[in-house]
Formats: structure tokens, C-alpha cells, sequence
């Protein structure tokens, strides 16, 4: 299942958003200390639920996918109904699978992933229906043909056996185009709060060594529409540039980084070049100048660290010396305070030990 990357055109007024309904089913065999069986559902990248085989229940993974119910009282137990009917069901096309290429025994995976984009200012809407093996593309649907694609020849069987099924193919087509959307409009109601949110992030100057490109790291974003790129006297640069991906942070928030090489621009034109972030939904950019002042460096880091190491070393020794200093002075009142407990010991007699 290789991941699609859209480079979006962001505009600097509020602009559309294109919002994401996913559903990942997995069946395993021999994998130690997984579940045979996994479904979790996105919504715009956030898990919204969870099942697997050892649960055998869905469970919502987002606060506010509790408010389905007010809509649907019946929704968790007919979803984990659901899960607990397909669970049976890739346990026999994973055995199928294995047929298909000759295996028997080992680790092996199937993959399902299926669901929806919809276009909150176009109201366009694409459906993804599609299937893997063992962490290759099996076979995927083509909804503006009907037709199932199959890049393997062992999915070529099945791909006959399904375009014949127009019943099937006219569901699925309904679902994709109707449904799907319905209820991924209904989910970004409910996380509205979380998924139509805008941070924006903290913006850093970074280098490794003086001779390396100078890095402009974005973090603590969201959402994850967003362009950072360089420029000089106002015009986007595209040569010398080096843009990497954007990546999620732990706290749901992402970053990103451009890399500039200057190894033949002189230091006087440095002040010619700056960086400017932009985020979807957010009218003004964040631009960062260049300046050799504000570039945070690993040199600097480790000097920072050496100094800190070395604070906390002083501290250390000067309060040996003063407990030193106090016990050569009061040896009679060590012993005291060292045997009878009637002090420390009893006032933290009720706390536990932290081992």
C-alpha cells in the first residue's frame, strides 16, 4: 500500500480543505505478540476506533467519537458486530492468499484499506478500495472504470470473479460516492474542535557544522497543509534547496524542514535570503530572515550541555563539602538522627519506597 503525497496549493485566505475517511483491516499469521486480526479507522489521519481479536470489541480512540451515539445508540455494538464477522472472513483470505503463492507456513499479512476524500469547498469526492499482501499492492478498485486492477498474477482470478459482480460493484460505487462522504461529514462535525484546528508552529535556523546547509525547522503545526520554502529578495528559491517531508510529531502536532546550501553565496548577501512557512486556513506567512546571529549550531548545543554537566557537578561537590563540613562538626548528632528514626523515618512512615 504505498503512501500518495499531494502537494497542495495553498492560497493565503482561508482555502478548501480536503478531508480523509480511512479503514484499515489487517489479518496476520505467526507474528509474535500481535493480534490476528486489527481494524482501525482515520479520520484526516486521527484514529477514531480500534478492534482486534483480542478485544474482540470496538472501542473509540477520540473523546468526542462518543457523541455518535446521540445520533446512533446502536453504532459501537453494530460496528463491533461488523469486526467479528470480517475477522472470520480474513481468516479464510488469508489462507487463500497463501494458496495463491504456494506458502504454508511463516509470517504473512493481508490488507485491506478502503474509505473516502471529500472536498469541503468543490464537494468532490474519491473512494479508495484497495488490497495487499505481505506488504505489496494485491488488487485495488478503479472507481471511474468499474473495474478491479491487479498488478499480481495471482490476483488475476480474482479480479475476474469480481468485475462480474455488478450487483456488488454497484453497492460499492454507492457507498464510495454516497455513504462514505455522509459519515465523514458527520465524524469532522464531531471533531470539528480538534480536526479544523490551526496552530502554528515554532520556527528554527539550523546547522550542523559551519560549512553544512543551514536548515529552517518548522514544528508544533497543524494541520499538516502547509508549504515552508527559501527565498532571495522575495523570489521562492528552487535550486540549492533541499525540502523534506512533513512528519508527525508525538503529540499529534507535525514538522517540517527546508535545507539551504550556501557554500558559494558570500556572508554579506546571507541577509538576502529568508524562510517563510505557510499553513492552510492561516492569512499570514511566518517568514524567518536569515541571520548568522539566531542559527543554532551542534557546536553551540554541546556547549550548552558542557555547561550544564559542569553546574551540576559544582552543586555536587559543594554540597559534599558542606555535609562534610557539618558532620565533622556534629558527630554526636549523626549518630542520633542516624539510629533513632524518630525524625525523617516517622514523618514519611506511611509513604512507599520509589524503587
Amino acid at each position: 500500500m504505498r503512501k500518495v503525497i499531494f502537494l497542495l496549493c495553498l492560497c493565503h485566505a482561508a482555502s478548501a480543505v480536503t478531508h480523509s475517511l480511512k479503514y484499515f483491516y489487517t489479518a496476520s499469521s505467526e507474528v509474535p505478540n500481535f493480534p490476528e486480526f486489527v481494524s482501525v479507522a482515520l479520520v484526516d489521519e486521527v484514529q477514531i476506533d480500534h478492534y482486534d481479536s483480542n478485544t474482540r470489541m470496538v472501542e473509540p480512540k477520540q473523546d468526542w467519537m462518543t457523541m455518535v451515539t446521540g445520533d446512533d445508540p446502536q453504532y459501537w455494538e453494530r460496528e463491533t458486530e461488523n469486526c467479528n464477522a470480517t475477522q472470520q472472513v480474513f481468516k479464510v483470505n488469508l489462507e487463500i492468499a497463501k494458496q495463491r503463492f504456494n506458502q504454508i507456513g511463516g509470517v504473512h499479512i493481508v490488507q485491506w484499506m478502503y474509505g473516502c476524500e471529500w472536498d469541503d469547498e468543490t464537494a468532490e469526492v474519491r473512494g479508495h478500495n484497495q488490497w495487499g499482501y505481505d506488504g505489496e499492492d494485491f488488487i485495488a478498485f478503479d472507481l471511474q472504470t468499474e473495474t478491479w486492477v491487479a498488478p499480481k498474477p495471482q490476483a488475476v482470478i480474482t479480479k475476474h470473479k469480481w468485475d462480474n459482480d455488478k450487483a456488488t460493484i454497484a453497492r460499492d460505487k454507492l457507498y464510495f460516492t454516497q455513504i462514505c462522504p455522509e459519515y465523514l461529514k458527520k465524524y469532522v462535525n464531531y471533531g470539528r474542535s480538534v480536526l479544523l484546528r490551526t496552530e502554528l508552529p515554532s520556527v528554527s535556523l539550523l546547522q550542523k557544522t559551519l560549512s553544512s546547509p543551514v536548515s529552517c525547522h518548522a514544528t508544533g503545526f497543524y494541520p499538516d497543509r502547509a508549504i515552508l520554502f527559501w527565498r532571495k529578495d522575495g523570489e521562492e528559491l528552487h535550486e540549492d534547496v533541499d525540502l523534506g517531508e512533513i512528519l508527525p510529531n508525538h503529540d499529534g502536532t507535525f514538522q517540517m524542514s527546508a535545507d539551504l546550501n550556501l557554500s558559494s553565496v558570500p556572508a554579506e548577501d546571507w541577509r538576502r535570503y529568508d524562510c517563510v512557512f505557510q499553513l492552510s486556513g492561516v492569512r499570514d506567512d511566518l517568514v524567518t530572515r536569515l541571520d548568522k546571529a539566531v542559527i543554532r549550531t551542534n557546536r553551540e548545543i554541546l556547549i550548552i550541555a558542557a555547561v550544564v554537566v559542569l553546574a551540576l557537578v559544582l552543586i555536587a561537590v559543594i554540597g559534599f563539602v558542606i555535609y562534610k563540613k557539618m558532620n565533622d562538626k556534629y558527630p554526636q548528632h549523626k549518630l542520633e538522627s542516624s539510629s533513632s528514626g524518630s525524625s525523617t523515618e516517622s514523618v514519611n512512615s506511611d509513604t512507599p519506597l520509589i524503587k
